[in-house]
C-alpha cells in the first residue's frame, strides 16, 4: 500500500477493508519508516507495526 493512501485510511472516519496476512485490520497510524501500527479488527489488543507493502486494501 502507498504511504499516502495508508495515511488517508488512518485519518478517515469510515472503516475501510484493509488486510494483513489475510485478516482485516485497522490502521491506527502511519510511521515515518514506511510502517504502520495496526491491529486485527477482532483482536484490538494485538497491536503490531508492519511494512506498508504488506497491507492491502480490498475494494
Amino acid at each position: 500500500m502507498h504511504r499516502m493512501r495508508a495515511e488517508e485510511i488512518a485519518q478517515s472516519p469510515d472503516m475501510k477493508h484493509v488486510t494483513y496476512n489475510g485478516k482485516q485490520v485497522y490502521i491506527q497510524q502511519v510511521n515515518d519508516n514506511n510502517t504502520a501500527r495496526i491491529f486485527p479488527i477482532d483482536e484490538p489488543q494485538n497491536e503490531i507495526d508492519v511494512q506498508l507493502t504488506n497491507l492491502y486494501e480490498q475494494i
